[in-house]
């Protein structure tokens, strides 16, 4: 009975020590870079260990366990261990990931014909019939009256100067008469009149403003036509061409502009 208890014992830990055996190896990745260390990891057993500066690592493994290398950037590799691998060091080669670049699509296939081609690079259809109304808009008469701007005499209240001579007042007439003679007479721009003025507009006027919203050049020329139809540029300001106040007209209206199409600064 001791006997077969003593046996008993020595094939436990005959199998406990067998199971305990230890792995030795090499983790490379088959070029002059070091990439150690490494995290070597029994799987079955889940221990691991780090491979040294020259790639070596020892761990303790049983027959058919499973040990893998990671190493960030790599793929993973990975090991069944077989009897063989007790007597002779263990490879494990890893392999550099690739990194996936995102797919870039592009709507727009050239198809070597320029004339074709060409007209994909011209103003958009909503940009082209902005611009035939605003045309049509200039050139068309004034229907509808100016507003009066005064105030109603309700409102005015008892005048007590009435019957006094307004000395200051007379001088300030004859110096806006003579101002006003001074200055260029306000017309509705024709057509050539118009796109001279666009451009001027758009070459002398700072609009550093706007590019601040990412706006680029058709953008740019789809608010400077809504500012045109809003703030009345060419007709006031064609002939006596001053760049702070269009500039300034041109800030007014795009606090307008801005919060009708949600532009924010980038």
């Amino acid at each position: 009975m001791k006997f077969k208890l003593l046996l008993l014992l020595s094939l436990i830990v005959f199998s406990y020590t067998f199971s305990q055996e230890k792995v030795t190896g090499l983790v490379t990745d088959n070029s002059n870079v070091n990439i150690n260390p490494v995290l070597i990891i029994n799987v079955s057993k889940n221990t691991s260990v780090l491979s040294d500066s020259s790639g070596k690592f020892v761990i303790e493994a049983g027959e058919n366990d499973e040990i893998r290398a990671i190493k960030e950037g790599y793929y993973r590799a990975s090991k069944k261990i077989s009897k063989e691998d007790f007597n002779t060091p263990v490879l494990m080669i890893l392999q550099k990931a690739v990194i996936q670049i995102p797919e870039v699509q592009i709507a727009f296939k050239p198809t070597g014909n320029l004339e074709k081609d060409n007209k994909r690079l011209n103003e958009s259809q909503k940009l082209k019939s902005l611009k035939s109304e605003m045309s049509k808009y200039m050139k068309s008469p004034l229907t509808e009256p100016l507003p009066d701007k005064s105030i109603s005499k309700t409102f005015t209240g008892h005048d007590y100067k009435v019957g006094q001579v307004d000395v200051l007042g007379v001088i300030g007439t004859a110096v806006g008469l003579l101002t006003k003679a001074t200055k260029p007479k306000i017309t509705k721009a024709n057509y050539l009149e118009f796109q001279d003025f666009m451009i001027q507009l758009k070459n002398e006027v700072n609009l550093d403003f706007l590019k601040k919203y990412g706006m680029e050049d058709e953008q740019i020329d789809a608010f400077l036509l809504y500012a045109e139809e809003t703030r009345y540029l060419s007709k006031k300001f064609r002939k006596d061409f001053n760049k702070d106040v269009l500039k300034f007209e041109l800030q007014v209206a795009f606090a307008e502009y801005r919060k009708l199409n949600k532009l924010v600064p980038q």
